[in-house]
């Protein structure tokens, strides 16, 4: 009797692990799109409201969930004080903060803050069309995880599965 629950609780153990796996997956893929979103929202922003970058980050963080609404009201309000640092460094500090809890690769996390680097000394449109690669860079990732996350997605459970089974035959 105890041989049969043992087992029970190894092959749920194993199972349960390949579909925790299966979650992060899917997890990067609605990150990914949440960061896309956020900064088509940025793009909106500029291109319609003509404001600038950090008046967009006040502007949008009370379209945001959290963290992202909270990261963004910090920028503007660091923005406003003016302590002579730039834009892109403060964006990039407090998103870094913001993205190290989310199930990003670092490609995903430099493929979203890549127009920090380029917000110098350019106008409106420059900004917009560097924030228009970025969105490019997330896009591009979203669809290739998309494309993948299917057989992962199964090959990660069934992989669960039959290494659970492997493990109570091990030790039967």
């Amino acid at each position: 009797m105890l041989k049969i629950l043992g087992g029970c609780m190894i092959f749920s153990g194993c199972l349960g692990l390949g579909m925790w796996y299966s979650t992060q997956l899917r997890g990067r893929i609605k990150a990914v799109r949440n960061l896309r979103n956020i900064l088509e929202l940025l793009a909106g922003e500029i291109g319609y409201g003509r404001a600038t970058l950090p008046e967009c980050c006040t502007h949008t963080a009370r379209y945001l969930h959290p963290p992202f609404d909270q990261a963004f009201c910090r920028i503007g309000e660091r923005m406003e004080e003016n302590m002579g640092v730039s834009f892109g460094e403060v964006f990039r500090e407090e998103m870094e903060k913001t993205l190290s809890t989310l199930p990003l690769k670092e490609s995903d996390r430099e493929d979203f803050l890549a127009f920090t680097w380029q917000t110098g000394f350019m106008d409106s449109q420059m900004q917009l069309r560097a924030i228009e690669q970025s969105i490019e860079l997330l896009r591009l990732t979203g669809e290739k995880l998309q494309q993948e996350n299917a057989e992962k997605s199964r090959m990660a459970v069934g992989l669960g599965a039959m290494g659970g089974l492997l493990l109570i035959l091990i030790l039967i």
